[in-house]
């Protein structure tokens, strides 16, 4: 398409400008196994428009991709989620959800890289896909919480029976959530903002 020295390029949108009032920006990343809800999480919370890179999934997948409790999905992130939302008037998150297919994990180095802290999403109806997630995120040293995402049709556990089946210390802490609810996906990210809070304060957050 051709632009005329008269046509003009829509900028942002006013309520997509960061808060002059804000002084400081922290990185956190979302992640988790295919369809626990990353994409969801992410626009449900944002104040802007979410940046999204789903594309419709295919037959190529088939045989590739574990979809087990997310049969109908149609549409997989296939490089990264952007949002981002005002904690306080000072403090800024920028949410970066991660592709939850395993032959995209290759992109989640990058995606790690200045994050401070990170999500882990996770589905009751598959527990066993969390390890590996959590794996990565211990090898690179970036403290996470987790988020039980409270599907229809999932299976509930009492939180210390989860933990014990996450091997997860009792200094992480788990929540559960629904991250089609803004609230709800909110109370996640303070809970990580306090656990990161304290780790600072025991001089344990690098």
């Amino acid at each position: 398409m051709d632009f005329k020295s008269s046509d003009t390029i829509p900028g942002p949108r006013a309520e997509d400008h960061l808060p002059h009032t804000a002084q400081a920006a922290v990185k956190i990343v979302i992640v988790g196994g295919f369809g626990v809800g990353k994409t969801t999480m992410v626009g449900s919370v944002s104040e802007i428009r979410p940046l999204t890179t789903e594309e419709t999934m295919t037959q190529a997948g088939i045989g590739v991709d574990d979809n087990y409790g997310s049969e109908s999905k149609t549409a997989t992130t296939v490089a990264m989620d952007f949002g981002r939302i005002s904690i306080t008037d000072q403090l800024v998150l920028y949410l970066f959800g991660t592709p939850g297919q395993e032959r995209f994990w290759f992109l989640w180095n990058g995606l790690f890289e200045g994050a401070l802290g990170a999500v882990v999403l996770v589905d009751t109806r598959r527990l066993e896909v969390s390890f590996d997630v959590m794996g990565r995120l211990e090898e690179r040293g970036v403290p996470f919480v987790v988020a039980i995402n409270s599907f229809p049709d999932a299976p509930r556990y009492p939180i210390d029976d989860l933990r014990t089946a996450l091997d997860l210390p009792e200094a992480i802490p788990i929540i559960e959530c629904d991250v089609r609810r803004r609230a709800s996906s909110r109370d996640v990210l303070m809970t990580l903002m306090r656990f990161l809070h304290s780790l600072a304060l025991t001089g344990k957050l690098a």
